[in-house]
């Protein structure tokens, strides 16, 4: 199984000064996890080189909260591979429930983006997630189910794709999936992932994604099939982001 990964989406908040100070903290709190887990922050995009001159060294991986799938060209507004990896990234966040829900992204929008991480050698981190209406009407696997395989057309070698299941119902609202939810619909899309792409679907980082804390982490990082987190709110200060890593390296023992 693939090691676990913590990583924090500090999504539209923090100037140059606020980003750089938050990623210091982190920096100097973070314990030594080389060898059992990776940290990534993914800041806007106007602090991504700020952010890097920080971490780097350090252990922590740089992601973007979203990439566009040409390399060039009159996309105004857009931000391009070759853009991302100037800036020090590693991976790119893509398909996120908030850029679905405010900007009208498709399944097949995100698996052209995920196709391009992949050639230019960025990593991509998968959103995935149903929504309150879709879990009362009792389709979350069919939702899901159906945005894993859209967002995977094509794609044969997973080394590098991670998969966040982010029930969006539980994204910033103070609801949180509880455990037994949350591995039921991990282990769905293990399942997918076995019938695409057999055993190779073992090394496939599956995280959780919706209002984790450090308090909630524990019990979600010790179910059989979620190998970590996408962090929001609890990653915009380090005492609790760092929390959430330590509630990971505890797991581990």
């Amino acid at each position: 199984m693939a090691a676990w990964m913590v990583a924090g989406n500090w999504k539209m908040n923090n100037t140059t000064g606020e980003a750089v100070a938050l990623a210091k903290e982190i920096v100097a709190g973070l314990p030594d996890i080389a060898g059992r887990g990776e940290a990534v922050l993914a800041p806007s995009f106007t602090v991504l080189k700020s952010v890097h001159d920080v971490i780097s060294g350090s252990g922590i991986a740089l992601a973007s909260q979203n990439i566009f799938f040409e390399d060039k060209g009159a996309y105004t507004g857009e931000i391009s591979p070759a853009m991302l990896k100037d800036a020090g990234c590693t991976y790119a966040i893509i398909g996120h429930s908030e850029r679905r829900k405010y900007f009208h992204e498709t399944d097949e929008g995100v698996n052209l983006k995920a196709k391009k991480c992949l050639a230019v050698g960025l990593k991509p981190i998968v959103c995935v997630g149903e929504t309150d209406e879709e879990r009362e009407a009792g389709i979350t696997e069919f939702v899901v189910g159906i945005q894993v395989k859209k967002a995977l057309a094509g794609i044969t070698d997973m080394a590098d794709v991670t998969i966040a299941y982010e029930p969006v119902w539980a994204i910033g609202t103070g609801k949180n999936a509880t455990p037994g939810q949350a591995e039921e619909v991990h282990g769905f899309i293990r399942n997918i992932l076995r019938d695409l792409y057999k055993d190779a679907c073992l090394n496939v980082r599956i995280l959780y994604g919706g209002s984790v804390t450090a308090e909630n982490f524990g019990e979600l990082i010790a179910m059989k099939n979620i190998n970590g987190a996408l962090v929001g709110g609890a990653s915009l200060k380090s005492g609790s982001f760092l929390g959430i890593i330590s509630r990971a390296l505890e797991n581990d023992q």
